[in-house]
């Protein structure tokens, strides 16, 4: 939002933006931050309305595009699929990575679901559009770029590119993941790759939640629920579900205990799910 640059830092829309609704790093809203009470009811007003609520900020037209290059990777493709995105490649003039890299726009699915594929999570970490394969097969139809929201895969990949297009910040913004043990179903180095995609960072020492050092950090974990205690906590020790590695149980402010199948959930729905107590 244009009018919200300093939306993490400062409460600042006053413009009939839902950013009202919006915490910043220290777990403030711009109620919060006003002593007039007229103020305060206005502010407090949209909250009424029960289906603004459900979003953390507006969201913008669906139908507006990003500008630049069309970038195209394939993942869980057929190899007849793989030869159908080459063509329309060709058609549309766009670029087909194998690779993922920060410069893909479109990633290209077999089904109608997500997958949890690495090039799939990191597109939808980055807010690529995550696309059914039929697109593909609109498109070289017609011989000219579809519009994808009729094929965009629901959810997760819908909030994550609404969320670049607002400019919010990434998933795991604000979050700390310590990796401890093995991991085989989810290499290290991949969950590594998922961490700072989504605007994470990794601790190389495992937390102790009883440091005051730890325990005084005053950030917050940007897209946790506002209402969830969740918000603050900026730390988690991340296991493997299926490993003999089981850390003891850790919940205690700022520090979690969260196996990797949750963090791989939340990347697949764009959301800092809440984890069982």
């Amino acid at each position: 939002c244009s009018r919200c640059t300093n939306i993490l830092r400062e409460p600042v829309c006053l413009g009939g933006c839902e950013h009202i609704f919006c915490s910043n790093i220290f777990g403030l809203r711009p109620v919060d931050y006003t002593d007039d009470e007229n103020m305060k009811s206005l502010l407090l007003l949209p909250e009424k309305n029960e289906s603004s609520t459900t979003s953390h900020c507006s969201v913008m037209n669906t139908g507006q595009r990003r500008d630049g290059p069309l970038v195209l990777i394939g993942s869980g493709l057929s190899s007849e699929q793989q030869k159908m995105l080459s063509e329309l490649a060709a058609i549309l003039k766009a670029k087909k990575c194998t690779e993922f890299d920060s410069t893909v726009t479109h990633v290209v699915v077999p089904g109608d679901a997500v997958q949890s594929t690495l090039k799939c999570m990191l597109g939808i970490l980055n807010g690529c559009w995550i696309l059914k394969f039929e697109w593909v097969k609109a498109c070289l139809r017609r011989k000219v770029c579809e519009q994808e929201e009729k094929y965009e895969i629901p959810e997760g990949p819908h909030r994550s590119r609404l969320n670049r297009e607002q400019l919010l910040p990434k998933l795991f913004d604000g979050c700390y993941f310590y990796l401890g043990g093995s991991f085989k179903h989810h290499p290290k180095d991949n969950l590594i790759k998922l961490v700072t995609a989504g605007g994470g960072q990794i601790l190389s020492r495992k937390p102790k939640p009883d440091s005051d050092v730890t325990q005084t950090i005053n950030t917050v974990a940007y897209h946790a629920r506002p209402d969830s205690d969740q918000r603050f906590c900026t730390q988690y020790i991340i296991y493997e579900d299926l490993s003999n590695y089981h850390p003891e149980r850790v919940r205690q402010g700022k520090v979690w205990k969260a196996p990797s199948s949750w963090f791989i959930d939340c990347v697949m729905s764009f959301e800092l799910l809440p984890l069982d107590s």
